[in-house]
């Protein structure tokens, strides 16, 4: 039964409260068995990655074929159809094209006492991107993570992607060449992480960390995060639709099921401002699961985690919009700026009846790796920022350190740091 809520129910506040608190983690505790694999990939190296992958993976891996040749890489692209890979290309182009818009500016002045103030961001030397294998292959998630990447300036992009039964996907692939990865290998797991983390005789470490995985990935990048960056701890996917009663229901009921189905703990909730149009929409849900392949998983998420909130006005929905905190906020309403002006959180938001979520997924050129799990009250999405790093500088001559130099000594004495007091003390009186 789905969850349906009218904001002047009497017990709306706690039932809502409820379902901001339900839990849509995996009950597994995989701590233990991830910091093992960690603990075995750092001693030995490649020994190690060539044990799991004949585990888990199912294939016998040598250090030799550990990394895919360009000659892996030319067969698939051309096993891609070539419709698929202009639509790739055209993915491609957009993602790049927003994503040069980011380059942040440097920062250098001198302020009023005369000294040289300012920031210069420069990208981190090495990223590892990783990529989930199998059946759940997603050559947009290569291009979203690889070109933030690349068009931030990392020199080296490695991709840790892994081949169950030794099968590589070829879009994948075409996808990591398109967006200028540097080097492949078909480990994958919790080991992948660790590998890219300290290094093997074959990988070399990286310095930061993303790319989506499941519990044991996930998991992996908590434990390693520290001794290298991450970008995030992912949580399962969401949406919010906003939608009045103008909007077509089918289309909403589509575009709820698009998150729903990528996993049974995904949430799919829609506000509305009409009892009839929810009405609608579930309907029009329900028939759609029907003929989705995905349909068992949909079907799960909906009933276990989906939600139709019903309120009375523009304010209410920003207000609940803004405790929810969504990964995915589609505006399917007559004036979306207008609400979209007040919307404090939400990790990308979808602009009027015909901006479905999906179109973020793939081709706006937007970066469709985001927060998760609330986390939009405090993150954006990834970005060029996240392959970049600020440094700040200073520059004083004897006048502008003559005028700011004794508040730092006051200071340093104040905090019982004399030794810091008197490398400004010592410049001040020779100065004199």
């Amino acid at each position: 039964m789905t969850l349906r809520l009218h904001i002047n129910d009497h017990n709306f506040e706690a039932e809502f409260q409820a379902l901001l608190n339900s839990e849509r983690g995996t009950d597994t505790d995989v701590r233990s068995v991830v910091a093992d694999i960690i603990a075995d990939v750092e001693a030995t190296g490649d020994t190690a990655l060539i044990n799991y992958t004949k585990k888990f993976d199912r294939f016998d891996m040598t250090a030799e074929s550990m990394r895919v040749n360009p000659e892996a890489i030319k067969a698939a692209k051309e096993e891609v159809a070539p419709k698929t890979m202009a639509a790739l290309k055209l993915a491609s182009d957009r993602i790049s094209a927003f994503h040069s818009k980011q380059k942040p500016n440097d920062i250098d002045y001198r302020d009023d006492a005369g000294v040289r103030l300012g920031e210069r961001w420069t990208p981190i030397s090495a990223a590892g991107l990783y990529v989930p294998g199998g059946l759940a292959s997603y050559p947009s998630s290569v291009l979203m993570n690889a070109i933030a990447a690349k068009v931030a300036g990392v020199a080296r992009l490695v991709m840790a992607v892994p081949s169950p039964d030794g099968i590589l996907n070829p879009l994948v692939l075409a996808a990591a060449d398109l967006a200028g990865v540097d080097e492949i290998y078909t480990v994958g797991g919790a080991q992948a992480i660790a590998a890219l983390s300290f290094g093997t005789e074959t990988i070399a470490a990286v310095d930061k960390i993303v790319g989506p995985g499941n519990a044991y990935v996930a998991e992996a990048k908590r434990q390693v995060f520290g001794r290298v960056g991450i970008d995030t701890i992912a949580g399962p996917s969401e949406i919010l639709v906003v939608a009045d009663g103008e909007s077509n229901p089918e289309w909403v009921a589509a575009d709820l099921l698009s998150q729903a189905e990528h996993d049974s703990i995904a949430q799919a909730i829609l506000i509305t401002f009409d009892d009839a149009f929810a009405v609608k929409v579930e309907e029009a849900l329900m028939a759609q699961l029907d003929g989705l392949p995905r349909a068992d998983i949909a079907r799960e998420s909906w009933q276990k985690h989906g939600a139709i909130l019903v309120v009375e006005s523009a304010d209410q929905a920003a207000a609940l919009i803004d405790r929810i905190a969504p990964e995915h906020l589609e505006l399917s309403i007559s004036d979306p700026d207008s609400l979209m002006g007040v919307v404090k959180h939400a990790g990308a938001i979808f602009l009027g009846r015909h901006t479905p979520e999906a179109i973020g997924d793939y081709v706006a050129g937007t970066n469709h790796v985001l927060p998760t799990s609330r986390a939009a009250r405090f993150a954006g999405g990834l970005s060029v920022y996240d392959f970049m790093k600020r440094t700040t500088f200073v520059g004083c001559d004897t006048e502008s350190l003559a005028l700011i130099g004794p508040a730092a000594v006051l200071l340093a004495e104040e905090e019982g740091l004399h030794a810091h007091a008197r490398s400004v003390s010592m410049r001040l009186d020779d100065g004199k």
